[in-house]
Formats: structure tokens, C-alpha cells, sequence
């Protein structure tokens, strides 16, 4: 049989077809791929023409961009890239010509290596010019095209995303913000930089959401390539919306003109305010600018006229805290001194205190730096220390118009404070605020700036020190009758407690406003000898305790019970009072699966006996506690001494290895998936080592690290931090934070336990 005969001729027209055929689509390289997913002959009408397969077949819903990138995250060994990674640097890392030409994401890079995400990992031209242009090696990270070319433009269309972003905003939530004066005249060239008609769109929107989520703060952070908005809403920052960096400028002149600040001068922090009505709704808006290396940062602070109705009820102060605090505000002379850290609330508090006080007919002079909000009925006095007008000054021409009540808003130096004194032995009522921790450090402080304590004593008449922590969503916190371990010597086995849980009425926050913890000091003839004589804070805290303050961990607890607030929220706003290295339970609790019995030590005579201790033992005697001080005294003898390992991790099956991991370094062992519990468990176990994962709930690896750092009785734990990230950032933010080794995922069980034997070894 003969074979057909095949020219030069037909062979060229054969080979141009099949070329044609494949290099129509510019990603032709990932049909095999397609059509393993969507099978043969699904992309036949359409391949010979497609100038991208992926575009395709996504736009006529055959696949998904998550189904192709999950194949190809096999195919290739490769990570998808995650949007939440590309941080406010990532601009600067290429420009926008080399980035738009191979058609990919810098998300990160180190002295060494550039990290990319591009939807082509076969592309060998984009990674060679990539390498030669930033002169760093190039890693690659999987992602669509549809993302890479969404976050491009984000990224470098500048005014333009501006545009797209507000022309998705009706006016009509605008129209009701009016300022109450015309910005000054001799701003010309700001106003034309200004005025333009979306900067004025986009501060009235910034300032209506910040007013509509009930935001105390606005703050307008410049970095390397954007603008970010967040707010602060119950104390805590959340995220608003990223701004190109070129708007950063024309925003700030804005925000100035209507506070009336100077737009020419950049240099110089600068103070202003503003008045917008919303709803028929006046708020007053505390505007300061602050220099930075990026541009001018920008804080709103909105005092909304709400706020200077507040009265002690409403501040969510109860029981015998209630009653001691208005005790204070009924007296006729003396100090009262409000305390706490800034945006605790403590000008509330005091504002609350005036309006119970003017109920008297007395008259009141306040003396503030700045006046927040304009009280009817109230002299108020802004300090001026350009026009020598401070709060010394102030306090003596006050003085001589003899007030029966007066206000100052900080005591920061002696001269102000023995003003204050002497107003107070004088027969004037002098309420005032102090930056400390606690009720007790208020004398401490007094002390420290010169004030004598036999005047102390007789002056002060209280100290209140405060905090505000979140209330629960009412409309969707969760009852629970499980407790922490931290808290169990605190709250009553079963008590019903709530957590939150998060829906649309708090914003899937789990809580919404905000209420005060206090502690209150009353100043008996005790203390007031105590003062006198100068005795330290924490015998003036003792002593006050035992005339009835209740502390302010005392008080979060009281509100879990409630059903006010919870556990976790309490744990973010007050330290926990300092508890024993090594308490003994007083009732059993579930172990963890995975924990084996911890074990103590027992010193009889010159030998060590090892004895496992029972959960449900009553408390130790003293000669039982004075066992374990022998411990540090037997440290430097080669006793045979089992060694406490503590293991944190989400995944199960990284639990299980690194349980094995430990087992094998004969050790001791306790298991834990969750951040919030593996403090409760360093807490209260003492381990000697402690492995921590970067993935856990509630709180990750790095921010347990953080914590346990921050407490001087966790200093001496050896700390292990593992994490399936490689990168340079990860490892030195773990060093920065304190781990004393860094483990990469996967595991070598016999390293890792050789590593934790190399920790815990006798010098």
C-alpha cells in the first residue's frame, strides 16, 4: 500500500494552522489545564479566537478564577496570593510600567527577594526584568487576572480611582452638612486647590460616616502610596477606606480651611475647629494636624453636643462604686481627682460630675486645655500658654473671684497642683484629672512633683480611677456557662455569662457604646495618716481595700456577671491582678486532649521525689509552699527534673506532631488550639517552654508572644514560635517580640526536640 505523498508545501500550511490555532490566546499555555477542568471540548468554540483563555472561560461562567487558581496551586507547587497582603508599601516596590507590562502584583519585598503575584508562572521574560530591574531574586505568588488588573488599578490610577469611588455616592447624603462660617478670605490659592468639586465631596463623606457609626475619631494616616481613613468606634480603630496618595494634599488643605488653620504652613503641628449640622444635628469637629514623614497626618475628633448631657447614670457606674462617687461630688471642699490613661473618659466624668453639682446653685469655673464642649450655666476658660494664659495663671485669677467649684482640667506640675491644694484647705471644691494607672498611684504622683504629704492627706478627699470597656450587642450576644481558667477564682461555677457574637445593628463588632469601670478611693482618717507618713502605693491600695474599694478588675468582673460586657473585653482594657507562678485549682477542670499530668516537686531531705499533682487537692499548707521555693534554691544541681512543654496550634494535625515533637524530648506535655487559653494556661501552669504556632484563633502566635512579653514573671519562659511562613519579616518580627528559636513548617519532630532540650538543658 502506498503512502500518501506530503510536499514542503502542505506541511508549512499544516504547521500555520496549528500555530495559529495555539498562539491566538496569549496564555495558550493553560489549556491543558482548562480542559482537564471543564473537560474535552468545552472550549472548542471559542479557542482558536480567545485572546485570553482564562478571561474566557471565567466570563462565560465554565470555571471560576478560585477552581483554576486551586488547580494550578497544585500543578506548580505555588501559593495563592491573599489581597489582604499587599501592604500600604507595596507601590513603591515597581512602577507602574514594569508592574502593567508583565502584568503583576509586588506585594513584598526583602534585601534579597521580591514577591510578586502574576496569574503566568511560565512567564521566564517577566521574571528575569523583574530580577534585573529591582535587583533582588523573584518569588512568584498565584492570582487571577481579573484581581491582578483590580489591584493595579487601585494602586497606581491615582485621581482616578478618586473618581470611580465617589461617583458610587449620591449627594443627598451631604446635603444636610452645613459649615457655620464661609472659610477665610486670604486662603485664595488653597480654595482653587481645595474646592475642587470631589475633595469637597469626599471630606463631607469622611465626616458623615465617622458621625454615622458613632465614631469618636477620624484619623487621616499618609503612607508610602496611600491615604488610610479608619475610625475609632468604642475605642478601638476601624478600618474606613484607602485614598490614593495623591489626594493626601488637596484632603488636608480642605480639612484646614474648614477648620480654620493655615494650608501654607506644613511644618508645624496646628490646632482648629469646626461646627457641621447633620440631620438638624449640630457637632462640633477638634481638628489637629501633625507633620510626618509621609505628609501631614490629620486627627477629627468629633464632639458630638450629646455628650455634655451625660449624667452619672448613663455612665454605667453602679452598687456601692455608685454611691462612694456621688459621695465625692456632695462634698463642699477638698481635691477630687479623676484618673486613667487618655480616652478613658475621664472629661465625661467630670462634665457628668458638674451638671449633679450645678443642681446646687453653686457657681463653677472650669480652666480646660481644649474646652470640649460649651456647658450652659458653666464660666469656661481656655488655657492660651501663647498669651501666658496657663493653668497656673488661670487657677490664681479664678481664685480671686471666689468660685465655690472649680475644674482643671490636668494637673501637670507642682505649681498648678499646690495651687489646687491650697484652693481646696481654702473652702473650694477643686475636682481635676491625673494620667495614672490607679486610684492609689494618684497620691504617688502628687508625691513625686514636690506636693508634701501631711498637705496631701488633708486635701485630698477621693481619687476615682477609670476605664471604659464595650457593652454587648443586646441583640445578639451569646449566653455561655464555660469560663476561662483565668476566671474561674472570679466567677462562680455555672453562672450564666454572654460573649458577642456580631450582627448588623453593632456592625458585626459583637458590641455597641461603651460603659466605666472604676475604682474609688475614699481618703478615711487611715489613709490620710498613711499619706502623711509617705507610705508606698501598694500599702495605700491595701488599706484602702480594706476600708471597701473595690479595684477595677473587680468592677469588669461584676459587669461580666451582669451580662454587660465579657471576659475577653475585660482582659483588653485592665491587667489582670498578679497571680501565683503556680496556683492550685480548687476545682477539677477538663483537660485538653493531649495533657498529661504536670508534676511538682517535693524536697525530703537531700532527695527530689516526683509527685503528680492532684487537681482536686485542697489547697497547699505553708510548709507545702515552702517546697517550691527550694526550687530556685536546687537550680544549679543535676536533679532529675521533668520540664513543663506547653504546645499551641489550630491545625490538629501540627498539634499532633508537635505533641509527638515534645513527648520524645521527655517532657511533659499540655495542648491547646486557641490564643485567648494558651495564656490562661501559661498563666496558670508556669511551663518551662512554650511552642507557639502563628496560626491560632482569637489570638496568633506572634500577639500570645507579645503578651506574655509584656509581664516580667513570663520572662524566664523559653519561648518556640513555628510558622509555615519562610519569610525574613515573619522571623525577625518573631525575635523582635522575644522567641528564643524559630521553627518553618513542615516539622522535624527529633529537631524540634532537640531544639527543646538544648533549651531547657542545666547550664
Amino acid at each position: 500500500m502506498s503512502r500518501p505523498q506530503v510536499t514542503f508545501a502542505d506541511f508549512d500550511d499544516r504547521f500555520n494552522k496549528t500555530c495559529m490555532a495555539t498562539v491566538v490566546a496569549r496564555d495558550a499555555w493553560l489549556l491543558p489545564t482548562l480542559e482537564k477542568l471543564a473537560g474535552e471540548g468545552a472550549l472548542s468554540s471559542f479557542v482558536d479566537t480567545a485572546e485570553s483563555l482564562w478571561t474566557e472561560v471565567v466570563g462565560r461562567r465554565i470555571l471560576t478564577d478560585d477552581q483554576i487558581l486551586t488547580e494550578l496551586a497544585v500543578r506548580y507547587r505555588m501559593k495563592i496570593a491573599d489581597k489582604q497582603s499587599v501592604g500600604p508599601g507595596s507601590r513603591g516596590l515597581l512602577s507602574e510600567a514594569i508592574a502593567r507590562r508583565y502584568h503583576v502584583i509586588p506585594i513584598s519585598a526583602t534585601d534579597s527577594a521580591i514577591l510578586v503575584a502574576t496569574a503566568d508562572p511560565n512567564d521566564l521574560d517577566a521574571e528575569s526584568a523583574l530580577g534585573f530591574a529591582t535587583g533582588r531574586k523573584v518569588r512568584m505568588l498565584l492570582a487571577s487576572p481579573s484581581s491582578i488588573a483590580e489591584t493595579l488599578d487601585l494602586m497606581y490610577q491615582g485621581d482616578r480611582s478618586l473618581e470611580s469611588y465617589l461617583s458610587g455616592v449620591t449627594m443627598s447624603e451631604f446635603t444636610a452638612i452645613e459649615e457655620d462660617a464661609p472659610p477665610p478670605d486670604n486662603y485664595e490659592l488653597g480654595e482653587q486647590s481645595a474646592a475642587s468639586r470631589p475633595i469637597i465631596k469626599l471630606v463631607d463623606h469622611i465626616v458623615a460616616e465617622g458621625i454615622s457609626r458613632r465614631a469618636s475619631d477620624i484619623h487621616l494616616e499618609p503612607q508610602e502610596g496611600q491615604v488610610l481613613v479608619t475610625y475609632r468606634i468604642d475605642g478601638v480603630l476601624r478600618p474606613g477606606m484607602q485614598l490614593p496618595r495623591s489626594v493626601g494634599l488637596p484632603l488636608v488643605s480642605r480639612i484646614k480651611i474648614m477648620s480654620g488653620m493655615d494650608i501654607a504652613d506644613r511644618m508645624r503641628p496646628q490646632d482648629g475647629r469646626s461646627r457641621v449640622s447633620i440631620d438638624g444635628k449640630r457637632v462640633d469637629l477638634r481638628v489637629s494636624t501633625l507633620p510626618a514623614s509621609a505628609g501631614e497626618k490629620v486627627v477629627i475628633r468629633i464632639l458630638d453636643q450629646g455628650g455634655k448631657d451625660t449624667t452619672l447614670d448613663s455612665l454605667g457606674v453602679s452598687g456601692e462604686d455608685y454611691n462612694r462617687l456621688s459621695h465625692l461630688i456632695g462634698l463642699r471642699e477638698g481635691i477630687v481627682l479623676v484618673t486613667g490613661p487618655t480616652g478613658s473618659g475621664k472629661t465625661t466624668t467630670l462634665y457628668a460630675a458638674l451638671r449633679s453639682i450645678q443642681q446646687r446653685g453653686v457657681n463653677i469655673v472650669t480652666v480646660e486645655d481644649p474646652v470640649e464642649y460649651k456647658l450652659q450655666g458653666i464660666v469656661q476658660v481656655q488655657v492660651n500658654e501663647k498669651a501666658g494664659l496657663t493653668f497656673a495663671a488661670a487657677l490664681r485669677s479664678i481664685l480671686r473671684q471666689d468660685p465655690d467649684v472649680v475644674l482643671v482640667g490636668e494637673i501637670r506640675d507642682r505649681e498648678t497642683a499646690g495651687i489646687a491644694i491650697q484652693a481646696s484647705l481654702t473652702g473650694h471644691l477643686v475636682l481635676s484629672t491625673l494620667h495614672t494607672n490607679d486610684a492609689a498611684g494618684a497620691i504617688a504622683r502628687l508625691l513625686d512633683i514636690g506636693i508634701e504629704g501631711y498637705k496631701l492627706g488633708a486635701a485630698v478627699k477621693g481619687v476615682v480611677a477609670q476605664r471604659l470597656v464595650r457593652r454587648l450587642c443586646v441583640h445578639c450576644r451569646e449566653a455561655t456557662t464555660t469560663v476561662s481558667r483565668r476566671f474561674r477564682q472570679y466567677i462562680p461555677e455555672g453562672t450564666t455569662v454572654y460573649k458577642a457574637a456580631g450582627c448588623a445593628e453593632c456592625g458585626d463588632t459583637g458590641y455597641h457604646s461603651r460603659l466605666a469601670l472604676t475604682e474609688v478611693l475614699l481618703v478615711s482618717a487611715a489613709l490620710e495618716r498613711a499619706i502623711a507618713a509617705g507610705e508606698p502605693t501598694d500599702r495605700l491600695e491595701a488599706v484602702a481595700k480594706e476600708e471597701g474599694m473595690t479595684t477595677l478588675w473587680d468592677s469588669g468582673i461584676a459587669q461580666i456577671i451582669a451580662g454587660v460586657t465579657d471576659a475577653e473585653e475585660l482582659l483588653r482594657v485592665v491587667e489582670p491582678p498578679m497571680m501565683d507562678p503556680r496556683p492550685v485549682e480548687n476545682t477539677p477542670a477538663k483537660k485538653p486532649a493531649g495533657r498529661t499530668s504536670t508534676r511538682a516537686k517535693r524536697v525530703t531531705g537531700s532527695n527530689v521525689a516526683m509527685a503528680p499533682v492532684n487537681a482536686s487537692a485542697p489547697t497547699p499548707t505553708a510548709p507545702d509552699l515552702a517546697f517550691e521555693l527550694v526550687d530556685e534554691a536546687l537550680a544549679g544541681l543535676d536533679l532529675p527534673v521533668t520540664k513543663r512543654v506547653l504546645v499551641a496550634s489550630r491545625d490538629a494535625d501540627v498539634l499532633a506532631q508537635l505533641m509527638i515533637a515534645v513527648d520524645s524530648s521527655s517532657a511533659t506535655v499540655e495542648g491547646v488550639s486557641d490564643g485567648v487559653d494558651a495564656l490562661d494556661a501559661i498563666d496558670a501552669e508556669r511551663p518551662d517552654v512554650v511552642v507557639l504556632d502563628c496560626d491560632l484563633s482569637r489570638l496568633d502566635g506572634i500577639a500570645v508572644l507579645g503578651r506574655m512579653r509584656s509581664r516580667s514573671h513570663f520572662a524566664s519562659i523559653h519561648v518556640i514560635v513555628v510558622s509555615s511562613d519562610d519569610s525574613e519579616a515573619v522571623e525577625v518580627e518573631a525575635f523582635a517580640k522575644g522567641a528564643n528559636d524559630f521553627v518553618v513548617k513542615p516539622l522535624r519532630p527529633r529537631a524540634l526536640a532537640a531544639r527543646i532540650k538544648q533549651l531547657t538543658r542545666k547550664p
